[in-house]
């Protein structure tokens, strides 16, 4: 397969020379930058689909219609295009795809609460403790778009990681969302207008009314100046790390193929409509068009709040408190919802040409409980759950692991996050070991796990 936009030694020579010397401004020896050419880049793009709350993978797409009663739920199992495999009767069309994809069946950790389980799911690291009051810090580990926009960055004017359309939060905001210590320079273009909203327009690229962009730019050199003589401010990471943001976002803000991008208006009605009229499906639809600009990695929440007692609202996190039920809210809100959007984009993507080049991956922070509780529903499980990927060099039509009889533990092929990060990271060219240093000068690997090539194609 041909690498895209370069090779990564290409990228080091143009823009990392004067900073690698010996160990590198960042840690990065020049082995890790050797092995790391030497991969080849199966994944162009990545749309991260994340969905906030935690999906029951007994009811989506590991049924347990064999287990006991209070273990196996409400819904029952129908064919798929894949022989042998059956998916939640409320998902049809998305069972029309499944040989498109590849389930992990035998994904799991160890964190149960929302936060702590999604900053290990957004960057591939385990927090220091499982604990609901988790709170976001430059010392937590990056983003995977960041850690890709740091070692392997667009180079054609365009933001390399997006996230939108939310800042997603279970109390306090949710860590793993930006570049931390990797420097302000790496964070995602975040943008929380909704896509669904018919004035919908991106303000973080839009020119203060009666300014022209030559205008603009001759205040930011103005800035620049006065920024040069606070040597003390300069001096800060932080502060270098903001200048390199704001020059990033002055070079958008001109760019014609930026705003193009955002303009989801050009899409016809009938495309709108198949995505559904709703913030999430709107938001995987100009996922596919960031995709087709040439971003290289998209994070879309499929909310802001974990959600589970609303139909209307939320996500997934479904414990059926105050006489609530799972089964109606996931029947009614979340299922539809992914109905009208998963397969939809996998087979835009297909039709376009564009599905193999990008990975896509479905997944929340946890599965559900095997057994069902008092209100009928399912409780938090790291323990065992599924992830769906897709395209960028994947496999189509496959089951990598297995979970036991009652969906509660892996029975075959255990999946780490670091597994899953370390393979995602691979299928971009990206060598997991790579290495990359936090604000105390400390060398990590860019993923800790293993790359599952079985589930290469």
């Amino acid at each position: 397969m041909t690498p895209v936009r370069g090779s990564l030694s290409s990228l080091i020579h143009r823009r990392h020379a004067l900073k690698i010397g010996g160990a590198g401004f960042l840690g990065l020896s020049s082995l890790h930058y050797l092995r790391a050419s030497e991969l080849p880049v199966r994944a162009k793009s990545v749309i991260f689909l994340y969905q906030f709350g935690g999906p029951s993978h007994h009811d989506t797409f590991d049924l347990k219609p064999q287990a006991p009663s209070g273990v196996r739920g409400e819904f029952t199992g129908i064919d798929t295009s894949l022989p042998g495999l059956q998916i939640c009767e409320h998902l049809p069309e998305t069972a029309k795809v499944m040989d498109k994809v590849t389930l992990l069946r035998s994904v799991h950790h160890t964190m149960k609460n929302h936060n702590s389980a999604s900053y290990n799911v957004l960057t591939g690291h385990a927090p220091p403790v499982d604990d609901i009051r988790l709170r976001d810090s430059q010392e937590l580990f990056p983003a995977y778009g960041s850690v890709v926009d740091r070692f392997a960055p667009n180079a054609n004017g365009l933001p390399t990681f997006v996230a939108f359309p939310h800042i997603i939060r279970d109390g306090s905001v949710t860590p793993g969302q930006h570049a931390s210590f990797l420097g302000k320079q790496h964070d995602p273009l975040l943008v929380t207008a909704d896509p669904n909203r018919r004035d919908f327009s991106l303000p973080e690229l839009s020119l203060p009314r009666g300014i022209s962009f030559d205008r603009l730019q001759q205040r930011r050199e103005m800035q620049q100046l006065i920024n040069s003589q606070q040597q003390a401010l300069d001096s800060t990471a932080e502060a270098q790390g903001m200048n390199a943001y704001y020059e990033k976002a002055l070079g958008m803000l001109n760019s014609s193929a930026v705003r193009d991008a955002f303009d989801i208006s050009r899409e016809p009605r009938e495309v709108r409509d198949r995505y559904g009229r709703t913030t999430y499906g709107q938001s995987c639809l100009l996922a596919r068009r960031l995709v087709e600009a040439g971003v290289r990695f998209i994070n879309v929440y499929f909310d802001e709040s974990i959600g589970g007692q609303s139909e209307k609202a939320g996500g997934w996190d479904t414990h059926g408190f105050n006489n609530t039920r799972m089964y109606p809210i996931i029947r009614n809100r979340h299922l539809p919802i992914t109905e009208h959007t998963l397969p939809v984009l996998l087979n835009d993507l297909d039709e376009r040409g564009l599905l193999d080049s990008t990975l896509v991956l479905w997944m929340g922070e946890f599965g559900r409980t095997p057994k069902l509780n008092d209100n009928i529903s399912r409780d938090h499980w790291p323990q065992c759950f599924t992830v769906l990927m897709a395209g960028g060099g994947v496999k189509r039509g496959a089951v990598y692991g297995a979970s036991d009889k009652n969906g509660a533990f892996p029975a075959r092929d255990p999946v780490s996050m670091g597994d899953l990060s370390a393979t995602m990271f691979a299928l971009l060219g990206l060598d997991p070991e790579t290495e990359m240093r936090d604000a105390l000068n400390r060398p990590f690997p860019i993923a800790d796990g293993r790359v599952i090539r079985e589930v290469f194609a």
